[in-house]
């Protein structure tokens, strides 16, 4: 899948439009953070947070054992990486505060993918669903209980920009 060109416009805060990113970032060398319940609900919980807050619209995620990837959809005056920064920051800070957490939790930045239309939006869910399956951590992607499909988190449908 290649990468779309990104409008300069459309990281900033200054935008003045909606903007989906497929998004992937990995804990500090890759440790195997989220293989416990406790982390990984955690994760799930200030996902889901920010999402209710309407900090973003949370399209589709997964949390593997040591990174995640999410479809989101930041809103006008918000930038991708203050989206990130909410969930990684909001994440470290809570591990830290609530599980004793000590140390670095996450590698440094983030891999974000601009996504255009209707097409793109699609493989990157299917992507997405599909990548605990690939990894041999479920059957189905219902199967999987931190991914959106089987964890019960609620999620946003395709936004109004994308829908051709």
């Amino acid at each position: 899948m290649s990468k779309p060109d990104r409008p300069v416009h459309s990281r900033g805060k200054n935008c003045q439009a909606t903007r989906t990113f497929f998004v992937s970032s990995a804990t500090w060398a890759r440790r195997s953070l989220f293989q416990s319940e406790r982390m990984a609900r955690l994760f799930l919980e200030v996902l889901s947070g920010y999402r209710a807050q309407g900090r973003y619209m949370l399209h589709e995620f997964v949390l593997m054992r040591e990174h995640f990837h999410v479809l989101i959809s930041v809103p006008p005056g918000l930038s991708v990486e203050r989206a990130v920064q909410l969930m990684k920051g909001g994440f470290s800070y809570r591990a830290k505060q609530e599980l004793g957490i000590h140390g670095e939790i996450w590698q440094r930045g983030f891999s974000d993918e601009y996504v255009t239309d209707a097409a793109g939006y699609r493989a990157r869910c299917e992507y997405i669903r599909q990548n605990p399956v690939r990894a041999g951590f479920a059957r189905a992607p219902q199967d999987y209980p931190y991914g959106s499909v089987g964890s019960g988190v609620e999620t946003d449908p395709m936004p109004e920009h994308l829908r051709g």
